[in-house]
């Protein structure tokens, strides 16, 4: 899968990337990241990405031609809403915006089927409304908060879509097993070696070998967690009725 992150500010993710499981996925081909500086798409001798806004207000908003001559330019052919994909090849623009919808497991495993996505980092007091309507597909936002801009934003939805490619994590088990998953339970507790620290003791059945009971436990053990600590998500599951 390949990453395309169009931003102001590329150097900002020269870390990010860096570590841990995206920079072996890059290594080993699984995934590609691409990071695009916006200005190289501007006129002017100040290589200016942002306007006052029309009617007065506060801050800056980044002007539409750069953004659409980015995304023209990264993917020739590209023109208005549900035409970037070039002929089914799985191609994605997104927005990433306080605006747009909240990102979950859920849109990340959507996000996953696609064979590009292109993120574009919004700045500022944001980015003029004919981007959003006429050149991505959506708009994205990571949370009820308003961030300085979309390179965080970027950073955590390239993690959570790429670790859902295949090969990419260790176990192939281990992003359908971990929280938010098909039932959207959070994941069960988590015991590693002592067995007992400072009189704290990991739970019986998972010392005793017994696998089925060991699955039984940590199925009852993710419904209560669930329950207990993000009771939104217990709400909205059918498993309630069945614990």
């Amino acid at each position: 899968m390949k990453f395309h992150v169009l931003t102001i500010f590329p150097e900002f993710f020269h870390g990010p990337f860096d570590h841990g499981i995206i920079q072996k996925a890059c290594e080993s081909g699984r995934i590609e990241i691409r990071i695009h500086d916006l200005r190289q798409w501007t006129r002017d001798r100040h290589r200016t990405v942002d306007d006052r806004p029309f009617g007065g207000g506060e801050g800056m908003v980044l002007k539409p031609a750069p953004l659409f001559e980015a995304v023209e330019s990264i993917w020739p052919g590209a023109r208005g809403p549900g035409h970037r994909s070039d002929g089914g090849l799985g191609r994605r623009v997104i927005l990433l915006s306080a605006q747009g919808r909240k990102f979950d497991q859920a849109k990340a495993r959507e996000l996953a089927a696609a064979q590009e996505l292109l993120l574009i980092c919004g700045r500022y007091e944001g980015v003029d409304e004919r981007v959003a309507g006429h050149l991505a597909d959506e708009e994205i936002s990571i949370g009820d908060f308003v961030l300085s801009g979309g390179e965080l934003a970027a950073a955590v939805v390239i993690d959570t879509v790429a670790r859902l490619q295949e090969g990419v994590l260790g176990n192939k088990d281990s992003a359908a097993n971990e929280s938010f998953g098909e039932e959207g339970l959070l994941d069960c507790p988590q015991y590693t070696r002592p067995a007992e620290f400072r009189g704290l003791k990991v739970p019986e059945t998972l010392l005793n070998g017994n696998h089925e009971e060991i699955r039984k436990w940590r199925r009852n053990a993710a419904l209560e967690k669930t329950e207990r600590l993000r009771p939104d998500l217990w709400e909205a599951s059918e498993l309630r009725t069945r614990k």
